[in-house]
């Protein structure tokens, strides 16, 4: 018996378009992430992993969508093929099933490290676009989560010894974040 074609699909922001990923493929079910492929924590992805049974296909547009470096990549193809799994990458026109040649495994590799590399590039670029914005003064960065007037009011309740967790909560930020704006200078 056949098992179920899975799709799955991983996109950066809620702006990007997930359809067209496996679009005009035929699924029986999809799962879809919306997160960053350097975020560990993927909740469809952890839930596809968990659905999917042996003689099922999973199918994925391109290894970046799957993981975003080689030591990932590596660790999923090889836990989902262990368990019976078949893994197709459209783009790169690859196919995984457990009983691959050697040269499959390379070109898992190979085409694992140029994803690496490419994204490691892209970074490389945003970095560097980002220090001649600043420079021609045309990049400001993110606009700050807290007003001043919410600033001061986290600190005067800090100060006055409420927990920083709580707090955090209330003002809708990350601890880190209510921590980042107590050490800057008041």
């Amino acid at each position: 018996m056949n098992g179920q074609r899975v799709g799955y699909v991983r996109v950066s922001s809620f702006e990007q378009n997930a359809e067209r990923q496996l679009d005009g493929v035929v699924l029986d079910r999809t799962f879809t992430d919306w997160a960053s492929g350097k975020d560990t924590k993927r909740p469809q992805l952890d839930a596809m992993m968990t659905f999917v049974r042996s003689g099922d296909t999973i199918v994925v547009h391109s290894m970046d969508r799957l993981a975003r470096n080689l030591d990932d990549l590596r660790h999923v193809v090889q836990a989902l093929t262990q368990r019976g799994v078949r893994i197709e990458f459209s783009k790169e026109c690859l196919t995984f099933t457990g009983e691959d040649s050697p040269m499959a495994n390379l070109m898992l590799s190979v085409m694992g490290a140029f994803t690496e590399f490419e994204r490691a590039l892209i970074r490389e670029r945003q970095r560097e676009g980002i220090a001649l914005a600043q420079q021609r003064g045309a990049y400001r960065g993110r606009k700050p989560a807290l007003s001043d007037a919410q600033v001061a009011d986290l600190r005067r309740r800090v100060d006055a010894g409420e927990r920083k967790a709580q707090i955090a909560r209330e003002f809708g930020v990350s601890r880190e974040t209510l921590y980042q704006y107590l050490r800057s200078t008041r």
